[in-house]
């Protein structure tokens, strides 16, 4: 279910409960992935976890493009991960699970976030004597970090504003550490968490009814699949206007320029830096013929950049 504005709490788990982080390496690799799919979709992360063999990300859509950018996340880790250790096949166990949220009435976002940061918790890898913040997987210790030193794609004002701390300061982050260790103790806790292992939807029954009535309305919708890559396809677009504005040409250009064209070759870079569109999209659109020759194009100049691209059709 997408909306513009919605929040869910996605989780998805390796391929037979096997681990999707084999070391620290492929930790970093998925949160790189996870900030590219913030580039491209516009995402706001609010709080992830990352587990052996699963992981926990409570995510804001404001383009209502959950389904894009998380079949971009997982195909593109899948291939980086396959890659680093010389496998191929699933990754993941199937489909993610997606909990939306209901972050407009009280409670139920904050409670969202605690459960994804008491993860480590839960699973016995915090002991008691310990604070929470020595897990450094998880986004609860860049909270505790200035503004500057954390991950750039990572919001944290939302939950802040929810447990009422003021600002984004010194004696705020000391006071967030000490209300998460307070509930991290706090007896009942777990009962809270009972819907949000199950089900589809954490919040008020009025926007469940909403949400439900909406739906309806659109599980008769031939085109909503198409409308939804639309979506997509209008960024693009942008995109591909903007830089033809700025290398003064026509559409007409993009037919009869050679299909390695240094201009075409920015424009396919940024294609894939900001958007979910596939190779193959992009080939079609700039007149540059099979994707593989897109990927080989890529893959050549980033080279010569001194950059790494992962190139997915």
């Amino acid at each position: 279910m997408e909306f513009e504005g919605a929040v869910y709490h996605v989780m998805n788990r390796g391929d037979r409960r096997e681990p999707i982080f084999r070391d620290d390496a492929d930790r970093r690799r998925f949160l790189d992935t996870l900030g590219q799919a913030c580039l491209k979709t516009d995402w706001q992360i609010h709080a992830f976890c990352l587990m052996d063999n699963h992981f926990h990300v409570v995510v804001e859509t404001p383009k209502g493009n959950l389904v894009a950018g998380m079949k971009w996340l997982l195909g593109t880790y899948t291939a980086r991960f396959n890659r680093r250790h010389r496998l191929v096949g699933h990754l993941f166990s199937g489909r993610y699970k997606a909990l939306v949220v209901d972050a407009a009435s009280p409670g139920y976002f904050r409670t969202v976030c605690e459960y994804v940061h008491l993860n480590p918790v839960r699973a016995k890898l915090v002991p008691l004597e310990l604070p929470l913040r020595v897990y450094g997987w998880s986004s609860y210790p860049e909270y505790l970090k200035p503004p500057t030193q954390r991950w750039p794609w990572l919001r944290v004002d939302r939950l802040f504003g929810e447990i009422r701390l003021p600002k984004d300061s010194a004696a705020g982050r000391q006071e967030f550490e000490r209300w998460m260790e307070k509930r991290r103790h706090q007896e009942g806790v777990d009962q809270e968490w009972t819907a949000i292992r199950r089900g589809w939807f954490f919040g008020a029954d009025a926007l469940r009814e909403e949400l439900l009535a909406q739906a309806a309305g659109r599980l008769g919708a031939q085109h909503y699949g198409a409308e939804r890559q639309e979506s997509s396809e209008a960024k693009a677009e942008r995109l591909v206007r903007e830089e033809l504005q700025r290398l003064r040409w026509e559409e007409e250009d993009l037919a009869q320029r050679r299909k390695g064209d240094p201009g075409k070759v920015r424009i396919a870079r940024r294609l894939r830096d900001e958007t979910t569109m596939t190779l193959a999209w992009i080939a079609r659109r700039l007149r540059m013929g099979v994707w593989s020759h897109v990927s080989n194009l890529l893959r050549t100049t980033a080279r010569s950049d001194g950059k790494k691209v992962e190139c997915q059709s």
